[in-house]
């Protein structure tokens, strides 16, 4: 074994020289190591998927521009996968066009003089847009001079100079490189969703997103009323200052809490200080007035909120900015000279102080919005209690069920765990031993976890949450999730439905999709929930083998491969072999995410979908339904 080991020393000092040395070129860099700048790369299927990145980063500059009252209309377009940002800012100093799309750490970002509270800080977002495009443009107008710059995979094609009479600003044109993204798509309800967040933020702006206009009077009292799903129990509590902005009620027929927050105009989708420092500045607050130790959990039942605050030089986890890291509101080198730091308030500070005072005061002048919080805060008290000693007996059973369980698969690495691999774990929900067999085989054990149903699951429409303790099969399911009374400590971050593409199959799904919407619809609105798309058939000849996923992609493989070739189809997940599934579960995995229409809530959709509406549905049905798909 020494000697060994001395051989495999002695070999690696030899391959350790000058040649093995590389300095790479800056967009050499990005291409190789995405996820440093964007996250994860995607195809589009999640809301967090690096195209999405590529777009809010270009976007994300026109928003400071108009933050600093340069130009109150943004143009987005979105054709054929090519994405063009316009806006009528300033426009980029002409003699540093270039450079401020190609060059790292080179921006006016670094100058809070310039930006003060600025959500791109660090020097990087263009360039990783550009080197990340298979063609990216950049034109700058100012003062009737164009710069225009082409490059391709971020290298530069072209520039020029020229005389112009647009309006000052800068329009930014790229398409996601597809050697990055492969096989990538744009979801609409994805970009819209961005685009409305961008206009809540920012009142007075106006986005024109292929010619839609998309703008908001009321901030965020607009966006939780756009995207509350339930009755408001009050009307929508509204407060402002200059550095913190926030909303929230409380509704019926919800069972966690919801937020959305926002740092300097970003989503963060995880949250962080500023999230952390609200909830518990609300449940402080609301103890404190009531003159009552309410259960916090009580009083934040049925909330949902929307805070945003501004801070100088935030600091984020990661260069996506999904979560908050900052613990002052003052992160410029200034403040961190003045008395060592010491003068500077802190987020959580900050905002107990803020909410204190604004909410005690608004709750002492609104008697009635202070009687129905009350109401809503005992009414949770009396179900949490009356379901306390279930729950308890219930989480005992599941855990000794578990401890020889068959049902669940587990990975090894989890959503809520501190590794980078978190955002590609996966919970495959299917059904069938011989599915359940398949997919465990090929999965990747590492990220990628297995819970097997047994046959079709309950059908839990109207039915109260006091089914997910009853119901074996929901216990189990809900444990294996860790989804809790909120998914801050989801185990999965993505969730796949993975049923066959038969009547049963779909039933299955029905009925999954319902327990989700009924008893965890945070899930599905936080871009959780997907459903695996399978090939339905194999198209192959002894040279090649295609697999696909329409009628109109198996006729192109049987154009392709000319002749007679074997076609096979798959009538059930089990019969497609674990060699195979390992191509239909790994990085070109098709995922559908589970989406909520914005014009329909969740007890619209299940009244629709699973209530007694059965001659609605029955005209839907013949309405959509296909009689030109060849099954045979």
């Amino acid at each position: 074994m020494l000697e060994e080991n001395q051989n495999n020393l002695n070999f690696n000092i030899a391959d350790y020289d000058e040649e093995t040395i590389r300095t790479l070129k800056w967009n050499e860099h990005i291409r190789l190591r995405p996820g440093m700048y964007i996250g994860k790369l995607g195809d589009g299927s999640s809301q967090d998927d690096g195209i999405y990145v590529l777009l809010k980063e270009v976007i994300d500059n026109s928003i400071d521009e108009f933050v600093m009252g340069n130009g109150k209309t943004i143009e987005v377009t979105l054709k054929d996968n090519v994405a063009s940002v316009r806006d009528y800012g300033r426009g980029i100093p002409l003699g540093k066009v270039v450079e401020c799309v190609s060059e790292m750490n080179t921006g006016a970002k670094y100058d809070s003089k310039t930006f003060k509270k600025s959500v791109g800080l660090n020097g990087v977002g263009t360039k990783a847009v550009n080197a990340l495009s298979s063609h990216f443009t950049v034109e700058s107008v100012r003062e009737g001079k164009k710069k225009r710059a082409e490059f391709a995979q971020g290298v530069l094609v072209k520039e020029e100079l020229l005389d112009c009479t647009e309006r000052n600003g800068t329009r930014v044109t790229f398409c996601p490189d597809p050697e990055m993204f492969g096989n990538y798509h744009f979801i609409e309800e994805y970009i819209e969703a961005m685009l409305w967040n961008y206009a809540y933020l920012n009142r007075g702006l106006v986005i024109n997103y292929n010619k839609n206009k998309i703008k908001s009077e009321n901030g965020l009292r607009d966006l939780l009323e756009n995207n509350m799903d339930g009755n408001p129990l009050y009307p929508v509590v509204h407060i402002m200052d200059d550095d913190l902005e926030y909303a929230f009620t409380h509704v019926d027929k919800q069972y966690g809490e919801e937020y959305y927050s926002f740092v300097n105009g970003q989503h963060t989708t995880q949250g962080g200080t500023h999230q952390s420092a609200f909830r518990e500045a609300f449940a402080r607050t609301v103890k404190e007035f009531y003159k009552k130790d309410y259960d916090t959990a009580d009083i934040r039942t049925g909330l949902i909120a929307a805070i945003s605050i501004k801070v100088i030089e935030p600091v984020f986890e990661s260069q996506t900015k999904t979560k908050l890291g900052s613990v002052y509101m003052d992160n410029s080198e200034e403040a961190r000279k003045a008395n060592n730091g010491e003068s500077r308030e802190t987020v959580r500070n900050y905002i107990l102080n803020s909410v204190k005072k604004d909410i005690d005061d608004y709750l002492h002048i609104n008697a009635d919005v202070a009687e129905a919080m009350q109401r809503k805060i005992i009414e949770n008290e009396k179900e949490r209690k009356s379901m306390a000693d279930f729950k308890k007996i219930s989480r005992e059973s599941a855990k000794k069920v578990n401890l020889h369980n068959k049902k669940l698969r587990d990975c090894r690495i989890h959503y809520n765990s501190n590794h980078d691999a978190r955002l590609q774990t996966t919970l495959f929900i299917t059904e069938g031993d011989s599915a359940t067999g398949s997919i465990t085989k090929s999965r990747d054990a590492n990220t990628q976890a297995v819970f097997s149903l047994r046959g079709k699951p309950l059908n839990s429409y109207g039915l109260s949450k006091k089914i997910v303790y009853e119901n074996e099969e929901f216990n189990l399911l809900q444990a294996a999730l860790n989804a809790g009374e909120d998914i801050e400590n989801l185990r999965y971050n993505n969730i796949v439905i993975a049923t066959d593409a038969d009547v049963d199959g779909m039933h299955i799904r029905m009925l999954l999709l319902t327990f989700f919407l009924q008893f965890f619809p945070d899930i599905i609105k936080a871009g959780h929930l997907y459903i695996l798309q399978t090939p339905l058939f194999r198209v192959r000849n002894k040279q090649k083998t295609f697999y696909c996923y329409t009628e109109e992609e198996r006729a192109d493989a049987i154009k392709q491969l000319g002749g007679k070739p074997e076609i096979t189809r798959f009538k059930g997940l089990g019969e497609i072999s674990p060699d195979e599934f390992k191509v239909f579960i790994g990085p070109q995995m098709r995922l559908d995410p589970v989406l909520m229409r914005k014009d329909q809530g969740i007890a619209e959709a299940l009244d629709f979908y699973m209530g007694k509406n059965s001659p609605e549905r029955q005209g839907f049905i013949m309405e959509n339904l296909r009689t030109d798909i060849d099954v045979d």
